[in-house]
């Protein structure tokens, strides 16, 4: 019998956002999340879920003591489960596309966004983060990633220190087919359950978004897809011990080429 501690219940919550609308946002989510399963260890929100991939920086990024991680504070101790999501940062002078995790005692870790997508001129008004971040929820060791993130293999290479690589998303429908295949591609190479995690609906950009949120297991089988064009909570269970052994009967992670990352 597997020990609880080597499983790992994870639920994505694929929606719709308002834009440029933090409070909406908020009240939005915890809706969605009323009927969230009591055993759940991680929740993990799209890209900016606070107000869609807006570039309006100054006038809606949020300190790390702002409300929306104060309310992501208050959800994860009231869940007791991890909360999960990227959203617009001021720090320092400086603004990030932060991934966050708040886990269920308050504690807080985070990602910057690596990779900004420029024709978008997203690296026009953030700063891109230097550091690749591995956070530890139970015994699942986690990669965490921003949508753009996923087009750069040498940056997800698995050095034998990840289980779950999650990709947080507002990617846009025409480039459905890329997401897709991107998310099996990373969990065959690095031998690691993918969690995909984007929105629906059309933003004030005019851009549209289909979903696509999906769990794909080491072998790039799909476990969960979301339906297209609705809001959807997907709850998985993933083992940890059973992810050992398809890597122990199948060692493909010490042939790989070792790779330098420069900043």
């Amino acid at each position: 019998m597997e020990l609880v501690e080597n499983d790992l219940n994870i639920t994505l919550v694929q929606c719709d956002l308002f834009w440029e609308q933090p409070a909406e946002n908020r009240k939005h989510l915890t809706r969605l999340l009323h009927d969230l399963p009591e055993n759940t260890d991680l929740v993990v929100f799209p890209e900016m879920f606070a107000t869609g991939f807006s570039m309006q920086v100054v006038q809606w990024a949020e300190p790390m003591d702002g409300e929306t991680i104060a309310w992501m504070k208050e959800l994860a101790i009231a869940r007791q489960a991890s909360i999960a999501g990227s959203l617009m940062i001021h720090e320092g002078g400086s603004f990030f596309n932060r991934f966050v995790f708040v886990h269920p005692d308050g504690r807080l870790d985070y990602y910057d966004k690596r990779h900004l997508f420029s024709m978008g001129e997203e690296h026009v008004h953030f700063t891109a983060g230097q550091n690749r971040k591995l956070i530890q929820i139970k015994s699942f060791r986690i990669l965490p990633q921003v949508c753009y993130d996923l087009r750069f293999p040498v940056f997800s290479r698995n050095r034998q220190d990840y289980d779950l690589l999650i990709n947080t998303a507002n990617w846009p429908a025409p480039r459905r087919e890329i997401w897709q295949t991107l998310l099996k591609a990373r969990a065959i190479e690095n031998q690691a359950y993918v969690a995909g995690v984007n929105r629906i609906g059309r933003d004030a950009k005019g851009i549209n978004y289909k979903g696509d949120s999906c769990l794909v297991d080491a072998k790039g089988k799909p476990m969960l897809i979301a339906e297209e064009n609705k809001e959807q909570l997907l709850h998985a269970k993933l083992s940890k011990s059973s992810l050992g052994r398809f890597r122990k009967n199948f060692p493909v992670l010490p042939d790989a080429d070792d790779f330098q990352l420069n900043s």
